[in-house]
């Protein structure tokens, strides 16, 4: 169970399968997920007059393609830093690599900059 960082309406998504074909997913890769809870229409977020409706790009029980951008995993770079975020996060993309969301909410890590996830990095808010 990963948490969606994205507003693309998912909260909590399920890896069902890496397309790296290894065992455990690190920061970048491109896996499949199912949505196993979203958003509701009506909640449009903190700001929002009376009477905004969102529609949510996705439902539960969709199957996208998504990319990790945290993990609790430690990971060591090449400079020795070690880091190591508190849950396993992702944002959610199209199968042409372009984000559903137009923003992400929260700390992404800098290994996308490396796998040339750089539009990802560029709608965070934040990367370490």
């Amino acid at each position: 169970m990963l948490n969606c960082i994205d507003n693309s309406g998912a909260t909590i998504v399920e890896c069902i399968a890496n397309m790296r074909m290894k065992r455990h997913a690190r920061i970048g890769d491109r896996i499949i997920v199912v949505v196993q809870k979203s958003r509701n229409l009506g909640d449009a977020g903190p700001g929002a007059g009376p009477g905004s409706v969102t529609a949510a790009k996705v439902r539960r029980g969709d199957i996208r393609h998504a990319i990790v951008v945290r993990t609790a995993k430690k990971v060591q770079r090449k400079d020795g830093m070690v880091v190591k975020f508190d849950d396993n996060a992702c944002a959610l993309i199209g199968k042409n690599g372009e984000p559903i969301g137009t923003r992400i909410n929260g700390v992404v890590g800098s290994e996308l900059r490396d796998k040339q996830w750089s539009k990802i990095l560029s709608l965070a808010s934040m990367h370490v």
